[in-house]
């Protein structure tokens, strides 16, 4: 299988993570205009299951290091096995937690808030389960993310003038669970994997591509359960069906399998880098990505357009803290 060799590769694939988790969302925003999240969200959950096989029977299935992707699948320890799929379920639960969110308390309120959850403690959940890298240096970055973020959501809570400064309050409670979800998911899968040696993976760990694929067949076991139960009593709006969604086009399905597959390739190689940069490292500069839709909304989308200087000054902090975290980030793994 393929493995990562050096700490620079492994942070060029944490910067394909980020754009893959903060580019994905583009695809729900296509399909938006005629198709309902709960529909959409069965195809990109499809994505990520069909991606998850396509990345084990190439790049894991391909190379003399490590074990192949089949041997990998059939040596697994049940521990592991349900270790992987127990973070699709976390992973799964999170996230439609945070699409209500969004839809009750707006973008604005629930991102910054549910992910800047996840990111801090996310962060500390995998840092003291594989302590790599230096510390201080690295929650310092973290810390500059973390006020990016909010900088973000406070732009974008001025620049919604429709919202009058009413925050929903359940949409903010549906946030906080969602992040606090999130920032365990990754463990789940880590500890499922031989971080130390993909080279040589201990028996009974998986390698990247075996615990990748068991926890999106986790995400998508999930999805009978979660995602029928909020298409029967959605959020807000009304209830759909099995019906509605083989009713759909052809184009809208393409586009919500193209969504998880996209978000499929930047969680996948996040994994595969895991074991140079560290389980921290990855995870946090992943959590990034909401840095990154930011940009797609105000330069791509235009979410910004014709907003005061005050907005734009509060972008630009923003945009600046982020790199500057980034960059402490990456640092402190090779410090």
């Amino acid at each position: 299988m393929f493995i990562v060799e050096s700490y620079s590769l492994a942070i060029v694939f944490c910067f394909i993570t980020i754009l893959c988790w903060g580019s994905w969302g583009n695809t729900q925003k296509l399909a938006a205009k005629s198709w309902r999240y709960e529909l959409f969200y069965w195809d990109y959950v499809i994505g990520v299951f069909l991606f998850s096989i396509l990345m084990g029977l190439t790049l894991g299935s391909h190379g003399d290091a490590g074990r192949s992707f089949i041997s990998d699948l059939g040596q697994a320890d049940l521990k592991n096995v349900a270790s992987a799929v127990a973070g699709g379920f976390i992973f799964n639960a999170s996230n439609i937690l945070l699409s209500a969110s969004v839809s009750l308390a707006g973008m604005a309120v629930a991102f910054p808030l549910g992910v800047g959850i996840a990111l801090v403690l996310g962060v500390f959940i995998n840092y003291f389960a594989q302590p790599k890298g230096d510390p201080f240096i690295l929650f310092i970055g973290v810390l500059l993310v973390v006020i990016a973020i909010v900088l973000n959501g406070i732009a974008a809570r001025k620049n919604n003038t429709t919202n009058k400064g009413k925050v929903n309050v359940k949409g903010i409670v549906l946030a906080v669970f969602a992040g606090i979800l999130m920032a365990f998911f990754y463990r789940f899968v880590a500890a499922s994997m031989d971080l130390e040696n993909f080279c040589r993976p201990s028996s009974g760990l998986l390698t990247p591509y075996g615990a990748f694929f068991i926890f999106s067949a986790g995400i998508l076991l999930s999805n009978f359960l979660f995602n029928t139960l909020v298409m029967k009593r959605p959020f807000e709006g009304t209830p759909v069906s099995y019906h509605d969604y083989f009713h759909g086009s052809f184009r809208t399905h393409l586009i919500g399998i193209l969504g998880g597959c996209i978000w499929a390739l930047g969680t996948s190689l996040s994994y595969i880098a895991a074991g140079k940069a560290g389980a921290a490292i990855s995870y946090g500069l992943g959590q990034g990505a909401t840095m990154v839709a930011a940009i797609w909304g105000v330069f791509v989308w235009k979410e910004f357009k014709n907003a005061s200087k005050l907005i734009y000054t509060l972008l630009t902090a923003m945009f600046l803290l982020f790199i500057t975290g980034l960059v402490l980030i990456i640092f402190s793994g090779g410090a």
